[in-house]
């Protein structure tokens, strides 16, 4: 590895351009936000240091064996976020980024791209959501920003055309266009546009001209190296102190290296946005579908090391990627029908051995709704809550799915639960569940994640095609303060236990949606008699809702809360406890 010579920022721009400089695919995506965007152009011009490139020089023989992608250039959060892969057919070296992605693809979407996100509390179906800006720098004055001198800013078309005698808004990119070393171009600009009388314009525009054209600013190491393993060293050692990369962005440029067919970074970060789009939405990321991908194919070995990812291995995961996809697509779908998502899955990696089974099961397109298969979703749910609850894939993952795959490849038949626990018997990743860790659960407070759980054990009829709310009985609203209680007529020496306890899962139902919103801030009392005309659907309600047979006057609380407590811990020993 050597220093190499510096080059400006216009150099830097032109080789994005000519796609000289390129990604590896152990690249992640851009991850910086338009706030990061401005600062970095405002320390260039405030003379502030960005840090040192690394560079790796890929020679023309070597760049096929790995997988190359390019600068994004027009960034959108929804239509365009993924880099497009890189076109290799030119005969020369390439150079490989290996420190500095997320400064040059910032620099370059300054300079010559765009910049789309999403509005705040704008739908993503929306297109006129993710407005089109590009940076613009005002000439007329500082920021008002306490961390910021230059007001640079992405604004939209309409945006920057707003003038006023402390605004004049001047698209940074335009500065390329300025010959490099003619001062003249930049005074007929500021003469032009009306702005020569102002100090701070004419310093502001010369200033950013010598930053971009002048200026040698990107400083770089080149690493020469052709040995993927060496690369791979320096690029975890240069980025563990920056910002956390996946391993498997690593391993991924090995699979889309040694995948024929098919392009494995496409077809794996495709299909993540795919399953992570799936009823209300999940967090599912690369690491979970490579994962997935080793279990799944029956490795013995299925832990994250670059020997786990050779030739054979690659292909053997191309080959049967369209089992792999079907069966934890459908494995997401059925999650989702249980009312899971991105909140409440505690755990992707739960996901797996379901994913396992539905595969050696031949993948039955109708399992989530066919009453055939009832049954063993219902097992299938009640592993899934357990297995969360207790947390099992905490810790080392790899120590509880092969053992988990091993009792499903001998029971496909039927979700095999039991055998699951049996074997996990006496492990640290027992799924036994004890009296007390019932106890324990009464604990959980509203919107917790761990609450979904136990509701859904509490509730194993509901369809979750339709929205359920966790709900408060009594509602929240009347807890508010000593004041609110004391004017409800509460007595003083009652208060502590109102308001410690109000939050709790004893308080707590699930409710559909516009159910939830009719009763909102309603007298829990008004509201279970409007809701329940007559005594059987009275009788109905409390046997679904687990309401103990009392008085619901909210003076009863404490008295309430207490004897629903004790139904609630009757009915998890019931289902819990072997």
């Amino acid at each position: 590895m050597s220093f190499k010579t510096p080059i400006t920022i216009k150099e830097a721009i032109s080789n994005i351009y000519s796609t000289k400089y390129l990604l590896p695919a152990i690249q992640r995506e851009l991850v910086w936000d338009v706030e990061r965007i401005e600062r970095l152009f405002d320390s260039l011009m405030r003379g502030y240091p960005i840090g040192s490139f690394l560079f790796w020089k890929v020679e023309k023989d070597k760049k096929d064996d790995y997988q190359f992608y390019e600068f994004i250039r027009k960034y959108h959060e929804r239509e365009s976020r993924h880099n497009p892969k890189a076109n290799l057919a030119g005969e020369g070296d390439i150079t490989a980024i290996l420190d500095g992605q997320q400064r040059l693809t910032s620099l370059y979407i300054g300079l010559k791209g765009t910049y789309a996100s999403k509005l705040l509390y704008r739908r993503r179906n929306d297109s006129s959501a993710f407005p089109e800006r590009e940076l613009y720098l005002n000439l007329l004055s500082e920021s008002e920003s306490d961390d910021k001198k230059y007001d640079f800013r992405l604004l939209t078309k309409q945006e920057s055309a707003y003038r006023d005698d402390k605004t004049y808004w001047f698209k940074v990119g335009e500065i390329l266009e300025f010959d490099e070393d003619d001062p003249v171009q930049l005074n007929e600009y500021l003469i032009e546009n009306e702005l020569n009388t102002c100090k701070f314009a004419g310093s502001c525009l010369f200033k950013l001209h010598r930053v971009i054209h002048k200026d040698p600013l990107i400083n770089y190491f080149e690493e020469d190296a052709q040995d993927i393993e060496k690369v791979l060293n320096i690029f975890i050692r240069i980025n563990s102190g920056g910002m956390i990369l996946s391993y498997s962005d690593m391993l991924l440029s090995i699979a889309t290296s040694q995948w024929v067919e098919k392009d494995a970074r496409e077809e794996i970060i495709n299909f993540v946005d795919e399953i992570n789009e799936m009823g209300d939405g999940f967090d599912f990321d690369k690491d979970f579908v490579l994962k997935s991908s080793l279990v799944l194919c029956d490795f013995s070995d299925i832990a994250f090391k670059v020997k786990n990812f050779k030739k054979d291995r690659m292909l053997k995961i191309e080959k049967k990627w369209d089992y792999i996809s079907d069966a934890l697509r459908l494995a997401v779908l059925l999650i989702a029908s249980f009312g899971f998502n991105y909140r409440t899955l505690v755990s992707n990696y739960a996901v797996i051995p379901i994913a396992y089974y539905l595969l050696r099961k031949g993948i039955p397109s109708n399992f989530v709704q066919s009453s055939n298969y009832e049954d063993d979703r219902r097992t299938i749910k009640r592993w899934l809550i357990i297995a969360l609850l207790k947390q099992i894939f905490g810790g080392q993952p790899d120590n509880v799915l092969r053992p988990i795959r091993s009792v499903i490849q001998d029971n496909t038949g039927k979700f095999p639960l039991e055998e699951i626990k049996d074997n996990l018997k006496g492990t640290p990743k027992s799924m036994k569940v004890d009296e007390e860790e019932i106890k324990n659960l009464l604990s959980l407070r509203y919107g917790q994640r761990y609450t979904f759980l136990v509701l859904s054990l509490l509730y194993p009829t509901l369809d979750y095609r339709n929205q359920f709310h966790q709900d408060h009985i009594f509602p929240k609203s009347f807890f508010s303060s000593s004041k609110k209680l004391t004017n409800k007529g509460i007595a003083q020496e009652s208060h502590e236990f109102y308001l410690e306890n109000y939050n709790y899962i004893g308080n707590i139902q699930l409710l559909e949606g516009i159910p939830n919103q009719e009763k909102l801030n309603m007298d829990f009392k008004k509201w279970f008699e409007k809701a329940n005309p007559d005594d059987q659907s009275k009788r109905e309600n409390r046997a679904r809702h687990y309401i103990p047979d009392m008085g619901l006057s909210f003076g009863n609380f404490e008295e309430f809360f207490n004897k629903r407590e004790e139904l609630i811990l009757k009915k998890l020993k019931e289902i819990l406890i072997d």
